[in-house]
């Protein structure tokens, strides 16, 4: 079977950071073009535009969409009337009608969709699934705190609607939570902490159901070290996932840890479901952040100056 042949279209910091190097390490994937009104890659063909290359590029087969998730729609829509197979990188979209509208256009095309949640990927996940689904879990808390100055210097469209500012990273928790835990999860209640500048929130704490209380502080003021950690009070003991998913602990003892290769199984999963003719679109995690946006209590919180 011939290689997927694939194009890209974005390509900054995480493309070049994450995306490439996944890509080269995947066997069965063939990165043939990229789009980016601001880059360039040598070894492929290059376009500003992702009209121009899919009127000029006949023999992709998928494209990567690596843009921000404001405006994204027109360019996924025309990915799949393109008859290409799409892959979307975290958030997958600015609003659920709009993926809504994607997933029904994939499927009237026999093509496949694939909204990807890389922190799933991280090491130590599915262990901590397999282990929580054996036990009565009490309680559960997230914290997750970054430095924004650190992870996203001088990117505006965070911080305008659709960009979600806190939950960009909130929603890497989020999405791990959805997946680990045996029961569906509810959003309950959310305060935002929108700075009096910025239309997005800088921080904000959460509450959900699970069949047992969740709770999460998300945050971007954090100074020093990040802080990627849920912790899960069962009746086995205190378990955490830290690290971003990369180490599972019980009561302070190591169960998992590995290091990270979340794109490159991102991409794996991506080439099998293609092969298979299946999609995967669990928008869940962006569920849960919609969910906080419709029912949160607004709190306006000091400018914040990049």
């Amino acid at each position: 079977m011939s290689d997927l042949s694939l194009a890209i279209v974005g390509l900054g910091t995480i493309a070049r950071a994450q995306h490439l190097p996944a890509i080269a390490a995947t066997e069965g994937i063939t990165l043939t073009a990229v789009a980016s009104r601001n880059a360039r890659l040598d070894g492929v063909s290059n376009y500003t535009e992702i009209e121009e290359l899919l009127e000029s590029e006949d023999d992709v087969q998928a494209v990567s969409l690596c843009t921000p998730p404001q405006g994204r729609f027109e360019q996924a829509m025309a990915v799949l009337r393109a008859d290409c197979h799409l892959m979307l990188e975290k958030p997958p979209g600015a609003t659920l009608s709009e993926l809504e509208l994607l997933a029904a256009e994939a499927n009237a095309r026999s093509l496949t969709i694939f909204a990807t949640w890389h922190s799933r990927e991280a090491a130590a996940v599915d262990q901590a699934r397999d282990w929580l689904a054996d036990r009565n879990i009490h309680a559960t808390h997230i914290d997750w705190a970054e430095d924004v100055r650190k992870w996203h210097p001088g990117q505006d469209w965070i911080w305008q609607p659709g960009g979600l500012g806190v939950f960009d990273p909130g929603i890497n928790a989020l999405s791990i939570l959805t997946k680990v835990l045996p029961d569906p999860v509810r959003l309950t209640g959310a305060d935002l902490h929108i700075p009096e500048n910025r239309q997005t929130p800088i921080a904000a704490e959460l509450t959900m159901d699970a069949g047992h209380p969740v709770t999460a502080r998300l945050d971007w003021r954090q100074q020093g070290a990040e802080l990627w950690q849920i912790s899960f009070d069962t009746d086995a003991g205190v378990a955490v996932l830290d690290q971003g998913g990369a180490r599972f602990t019980v009561d302070g003892e190591t169960v998992a840890q590995g290091e990270n290769a979340e794109y490159a199984r991102l991409y794996a999963r991506f080439r099998d479901l293609v092969s298979t003719g299946d999609s995967d679109l669990d928008l869940s995690p962006l569920r849960l952040v919609a969910d906080a946006f419709l029912t949160g209590h607004h709190h306006t919180v000091p400018a914040f100056l990049d």
